[in-house]
């Protein structure tokens, strides 16, 4: 039996808009399991990104409540919210978010020092990363600008997993990404599952959400269906039509 991670109690997200409230996310009540290749589809604007930036702690809930490995993390205070983020998530955007005025090796290091002060034991955690992702020393020792999207995105990757967390959010990873590249990420984010990293991942790209095992489909605020599609193999056509089955009966 899979091990829940993550876990939502009638969790509810309401934004004011000139005075009219609009409920993002409504009474919901979901799990996450560990070493899952979660992912989130769904319209624009039905929620999907909130979902996300909740279950992280990035977003406070308007009501429910977030359990995170036994923490409930909807009670944290912003303080308490940053440092647990720090120790237990990793992020991945559609924007790489790395400081152009270091290098790429320095912006992995910065994070990693932000949780534990043994510099050494994190350049050394950085290198092996950087080479499970296939990053050469040549390349995280150049600055952001000087290295294509795949790659920076790549770093990005390498930088959510400095600090070993339990959970890496990605939202839209290959969203400003070419076809190449995008692949490249993917393959990545599909190694560090397989090495037991559990991934949340939203996307509207039946592409990228083919590397999940577990499809959940957000609209107006509830999660609709759910689709199991098993371990990632390349190349599955029965995958690929078992998602878009399921895509369809949801109205995509």
């Amino acid at each position: 039996m899979k091990k829940t991670i993550l876990k939502t109690n009638k969790l509810t997200k309401t934004f004011s808009t000139g005075g009219v409230q609009q409920h993002v996310i409504k009474n919901l009540d979901l799990e996450i399991y560990e070493g899952d290749f979660t992912v989130i589809m769904g319209a624009s604007g039905a929620g999907k990104s909130t979902l996300l930036y909740t279950l992280s702690g990035m977003d406070a809930p308007s009501l429910g409540s977030v359990d995170f490995m036994g923490t409930d993390i909807s009670k944290l205070n912003s303080d308490k919210m940053a440092l647990f983020r720090r120790k237990h998530c990793g992020f991945v955007f559609q924007q790489m978010y790395l400081l152009d005025n270091m290098s790429i090796m320095d912006n992995v290091l910065a994070c990693g020092l932000l949780v534990s002060k043994d510099a050494k034991a994190i350049a050394s955690h950085a290198r092996k990363l950087f080479a499970d992702v296939n990053l050469t020393e040549d390349i995280y020792k150049k600055f952001p600008t000087q290295v294509s999207g795949g790659e920076a995105q790549r770093a990005a990757i390498v930088r959510a997993l400095i600090n070993k967390p339990p959970v890496v959010f990605a939202d839209e990873p290959t969203g400003s990404l070419n076809s190449a590249s995008g692949v490249a990420v993917l393959d990545t984010l599909t190694k560090v599952n397989r090495d037991g990293q559990s991934i949340v991942m939203v996307t509207h790209d039946i592409k990228s959400a083919l590397r999940g095992n577990r499809i959940l489909y957000v609209m107006d605020g509830v999660i609709r269906g759910t689709c199991e599609l098993g371990l990632y193999e390349e190349g599955n056509e029965t995958r690929r039509i078992q998602l878009d089955g399921f895509l369809a009966e949801m109205g995509w």
